[in-house]
C-alpha cells in the first residue's frame, strides 16, 4: 500500500514465562441475556401459550416481515459484503477499495476523517493531527473525484458514514456521478445522515436539532426525484450499542429515531409512501448469539405494523425494513487480537441468521488501530465462508419456530414497546418530540451510561467472561504489526486543499455560498444548493461555515445521573 506499511506495536514488557493458571470464572448470580431478560433453563410449548404463532410470525417476504422481506432472501442474492475503509488521503484509499473490489468485495463503505465528519476542511486549524488519521479525508468535489477513480459508480453500492455534512458529500459524490455521465436514478448506496443518534451517542453534530431535521428532509425529498434506488438515511443503532447500550435499548432508541424521521417526513408535506421505502438501517451485532438474532426479527416486526397502522403507509415497500450490519466494535480486545476473529465470526452469523441485506466484519486489529490488508482480507474471507460453506443462506430464517427464539423475539419487542410509550409521554404526543425532548433533557444518554456502567461492573467483578482480558489471560503476547497512518499524508492534504482553494473562480464561490445562506434562511430546498457549489468547487468547510451562520452550532447540555 505504497506510504502506509504495517508498522509493529512497541515491544510489550514480558511480565513472566509462564502465564499463572487461570482462575474459575465468578460463578453467575443470574442467568440473563446480555440485556438482562431472565432466562429458563429450557423452553417448550408452554412459552408459546396464548400466541398466534402463525399470524405474528407470518411467511418471509409478507407482513408483518418477521422471517425476512424477501420470501426466498440469500436465495435470490446474497447480503452486500462490505468492508469499512478510509484512510489518509482520497488517493490512499482509492488503492484499499480497489484490493477489495478484486477480492471479492460487493460494496464499498467510506470511512471519513474526524475533519470530514465535524464539516471541516483539512487545512483549517481545528483540524491539525486528525486529517486522515481514522478516516479518508474529503474536503471538496475533486477529492470524491479522486476516491472513485476507475470505479464505475453505476455498477457499485457504496455507503457513506457520514452525518452531520451528509447533504453535501452526497452533493460530492452526486456531481462526480453526473461528471463520469452516470444516470443519477440509478446509484445504489446510502448516505448514514442519522443526526439523532449523534446527539444520543456519537457526539459528531453541527448544527441544532430543527435545523438538522430541516436539512434531512431536504434530502429525502431531492432523493425521491433525482436518486430514487439511493437510501438517503441509514438509521443507526450501531453507534447507541457501541456507547453501551443493550441490545433493547439499540432496538428501542434506534426504531423511535427511526418513527421520528418518518414523523418529521410527514411534517413537512411529504407523503409517507414517497420516502419510506428508501429508509435503511444500520444496527449492531453483539456477543449474545440470539439475543442479536431475535433483535432483528423482532426489528422487522415492530417497524412493519407501525408503519401500516400507525403512519398508515399502503405501500408494502415501505413497511419492509432493510438494514446493514456491523460485528461488534466494542466487543473487539486488544489483548489476544486473533480471538477477534472468532468474536466477528459468530457475530456475522447472527447477522445473516438474522436476515441482514449488507454485512461489515471487523477485522481482528482494529482494537489497536486501522485495519492492515491482512487483517480486512481474513475478514472478507469470515463473511464468505458464512455465505459458501456453512449452508446457513440455502434456507430464509432457519430458526423460526424455534421455542427460545420466538420467546426472545417476542419479549425484545414487549420491552421495545414498553421504551417508546415512555418516549412518546416525554413530549407532546408522537415520538419526533419525545425524541427531541429526551436528547435536551438528556433521558437517551441517562439510559445508555447506566447500561454501560453495569456492564463493566460485571466484567470488573468477572461475572461476564471476556477471554483474554479478565479470564485466560496471557502474560507475555507477542506484538502485532498494525497500521500507521504517517503525517506527509496530512501535509500532502493540506498542502493539496491550499492550492485548489486557489485556483478557483472565487466570484462564482462567494455566489453559490451566498445562495446556500438565502435557501438556508428561507424553505428552498438545500440540495439543489449544495450540488451547484458542489460544482463550482465550494468546500465543505466553506458551506458548513455558512450555515452555522444561519443555524448556529449545537450544544450539549450537561447531564446528571
Amino acid at each position: 500500500m505504497q506510504d502506509y506499511k504495517p508498522t509493529s506495536r512497541p515491544e510489550t514488557v514480558s511480565r513472566s514465562a509462564e502465564a499463572p493458571a487461570p482462575k474459575a470464572p465468578a460463578a453467575k448470580k443470574a442467568w440473563t441475556t446480555e440485556t438482562g431478560v431472565p432466562l429458563d433453563v429450557a423452553y417448550g410449548a408452554e412459552s408459546a401459550k396464548g400466541r398466534d404463532l402463525g399470524k405474528q410470525v407470518g411467511k418471509p417476504g409478507e407482513f408483518p416481515f418477521t422471517r425476512g422481506v424477501q420470501p426466498n432472501m440469500y436465495r435470490g442474492r446474497l447480503w452486500t459484503m462490505r468492508q469499512f475503509a478510509g484512510f489518509g488521503t482520497a488517493s490512499d484509499t482509492n488503492k484499499r477499495y480497489k484490493f477489495l473490489l478484486s477480492k471479492g468485495q460487493t460494496g464499498l463503505s467510506v470511512a471519513f476523517d474526524m475533519p470530514t465528519l465535524m464539516g471541516i476542511d483539512s487545512d483549517g486549524p481545528r483540524a491539525l493531527g486528525e486529517v486522515g488519521r481514522e478516516g479518508v479525508a474529503i474536503c471538496c468535489m475533486r477529492d470524491m473525484e479522486v476516491l472513485f477513480d476507475g470505479i464505475d459508480l453505476a455498477k457499485v453500492s457504496t455507503s457513506m458514514t457520514i452525518n452531520a455534512p451528509a447533504a453535501i458529500v452526497f452533493a460530492f459524490y452526486v456531481a462526480v456521478a453526473e461528471k463520469k455521465g452516470a444516470d443519477l436514478s440509478e446509484l445504489r448506496g446510502t448516505t448514514q445522515t442519522d443526526i439523532l443518534k449523534e446527539y444520543i451517542a456519537q457526539k459528531e453534530w453541527i448544527f441544532p436539532v430543527k435545523p438538522s431535521m430541516r436539512i434531512i428532509t431536504d434530502m429525502f425529498a431531492w432523493c425521491t426525484k433525482h436518486t430514487p434506488k439511493w437510501n438517503p438515511i441509514s438509521i443507526s443503532g450501531y453507534h447507541i450499542r457501541e456507547a453501551g447500550s443493550t441490545a433493547v435499548q439499540e432496538l428501542a432508541f434506534t426504531l423511535a429515531d427511526g418513527f421520528a424521521y418518518v414523523e418529521a417526513g410527514i411534517k413537512s408535506g411529504l407523503d409517507v409512501d414517497s420516502f419510506a421505502p428508501r429508509l435503511s438501517f444500520f444496527f449492531n451485532s453483539h456477543m449474545n448469539f440470539f439475543e442479536e438474532i431475535a433483535k432483528y426479527r423482532a426489528a422487522r416486526r415492530i417497524w412493519a405494523k407501525r408503519l401500516r397502522d400507525v403512519y398508515g403507509a399502503k405501500d408494502p415497500l415501505s413497511w419492509k425494513l432493510r438494514f446493514h450490519t456491523q460485528t461488534a466494535g466494542c466487543s473487539l480486545t486488544a489483548q489476544q487480537p486473533e480471538n477477534n476473529i472468532v468474536r466477528t465470526a459468530y457475530e456475522a452469523m447472527a447477522a445473516v441468521l438474522g436476515g441482514t441485506q449488507s454485512l461489515h466484519t471487523n477485522s481482528m486489529d482494529e482494537a489497536l488501530a486501522l485495519p492492515t490488508e491482512k487483517a480486512v482480507k481474513i475478514a472478507l474471507r469470515t463473511q464468505q465462508i458464512i455465505a459458501h460453506e456453512t449452508g446457513v443462506a440455502d434456507t430464509v430464517d432457519p430458526l423460526a419456530g424455534s421455542y427460545y427464539v420466538e420467546w426472545l423475539t417476542d419479549q425484545m419487542e414487549r420491552e421495545a414497546e414498553a421504551y417508546f410509550k415512555r418516549i412518546e409521554e416525554l413530549g407532546e404526543g408522537g415520538i419526533l418530540s419525545g425524541v427531541e425532548v429526551g436528547i435536551d433533557k438528556g433521558f437517551f444518554q441517562r439510559e445508555i451510561a447506566r447500561s454501560a456502567y453495569e456492564f463493566q461492573l460485571k466484567v470488573d467483578r468477572g461475572e461476564n467472561v471476556v477471554v483474554g482480558v479478565n479470564q485466560f489471560v496471557d502474560t507475555d503476547e507477542e506484538p502485532m504489526e498494525i497500521l500507521k497512518v504517517p503525517m506527509s499524508a496530512e501535509k500532502k492534504q493540506v498542502k493539496d486543499v491550499e492550492a485548489f482553494k486557489r485556483k478557483r473562480d472565487m466570484a462564482a464561490v462567494k455566489r453559490c455560498l451566498a445562495a446556500i445562506k438565502e435557501a438556508a434562511a428561507g424553505t428552498e430546498n438545500l440540495m439543489p444548493r449544495f450540488l451547484e457549489a458542489a460544482k463550482a468547487h465550494v468546500t465543505l468547510g466553506e458551506m458548513c461555515d455558512v450555515l452555522q451562520t444561519v443555524y448556529g452550532e449545537y450544544r450539549e447540555p450537561p447531564i446528571y445521573w
